[in-house]
């Protein structure tokens, strides 16, 4: 199995932003295959929809860095592990400057991104970008399909119902042909559809301490898959990549077990540990990393 971890992003590692070249040099060196950021904004004083599963929203969340900062850091103090987005909330920003963004995190990686893409779900934080939540859903699939315009074709040119983009020549293309693999967290029946029709794989989540039921992600992935048939897709090139989100109470052998479940009795090949919850300072979550890695069978 592919096991990976989150950059230093949230809380007290949020602070420490300027080590995450150091983090992610060490992780690679540690054996990481890969290097993971989040997206978040504010978190609201009070919020008027709780963090799903809790009822609240993480104390953790209150220090938020930039992901495309971290992601750029880590691009440029590594040299093979991949670099994933679980989640950029797509709709808050314009699908063109999105794009280029992530286009030149994938030329400073040489090819390593995986751009992972979400809705969220603070209004709060929908009201501070200026976007209205109802739209989210649109907005993503237009995002969709100007990410696979400006990152394809010269020239580029898109005119839809929210963003008009005039033919003009965009020739500095991502690295990785023909585009970065796009990969999508949902579980609503249409956001789940939009991955059989239009994601190259699924990035569901498994919540620790707590029980691991392999069905939450066979049963889903049977079903994306046949969609994904019926639509003329090869239902075999729909991947998934699980985010184990560990809970301060979660000891290594709770995160190695579930790794370990998640191969034997999901077929998951590929995963990443948040590290926020678990995590004092940068130190501390490297040798985490290790332990991790070493609990759970490396490769």
């Amino acid at each position: 199995m592919r096991i990976g971890f989150t950059l230093p992003q949230y809380g007290p590692l949020g602070e420490r932003i300027s080590e995450v070249p150091r983090f992610a040099r060490e992780a690679e060196a540690l054996g990481a295959a890969g290097l993971w950021a989040g997206d978040r904004l504010l978190t609201a004083v009070s919020p008027s929809v709780c963090y799903p599963g809790t009822d609240g929203v993480p104390e953790e969340f209150h220090v938020a860095a930039d992901p495309f900062t971290v992601l750029t850091a880590a691009a440029v103090a590594t040299e093979r592990v991949l670099l994933g987005s679980n989640v950029i909330n797509a709709p808050w920003y314009p699908p063109a400057l999105l794009a280029r963004q992530l286009a030149g995190i994938d030329r400073l990686s040489g090819g390593r991104l995986l751009a992972g893409f979400g809705t969220g779900w603070s209004p709060e934080e929908y009201r501070a970008v200026g976007v209205p939540m109802e739209e989210r859903g649109a907005r993503l699939d237009e995002c969709l399909d100007v990410l696979e315009t400006w990152w394809t074709t010269d020239p580029v040119e898109h005119d839809g119902p929210r963003w008009t983009i005039p033919a003009g020549h965009v020739r500095l293309k991502p690295a990785r042909e023909p585009r970065p693999p796009i990969y999508l967290g949902a579980f609503a029946p249409r956001a789940m559809r939009r991955i059989a029709l239009r994601a190259d794989g699924w990035l569901p989540v498994v919540t620790l301490p707590g029980g691991f039921d392999p069905a939450a992600i066979t049963e889903p992935m049977a079903r994306l898959r046949e969609e994904a048939g019926r639509a003329g897709r090869d239902p075999g090139e729909l991947d998934v990549i699980l985010r184990v989100n560990p809970s301060s109470e979660a000891t290594v052998d709770d995160i190695a077990d579930t790794l370990k479940r998640a191969r034997g009795e999901a077929g998951v090949e590929h995963a990443f540990v948040e590290l926020m919850y678990l995590s004092r300072d940068v130190d501390h979550a490297l040798e985490l990393c290790g332990r991790i890695l070493d609990a759970a069978g490396r490769g």
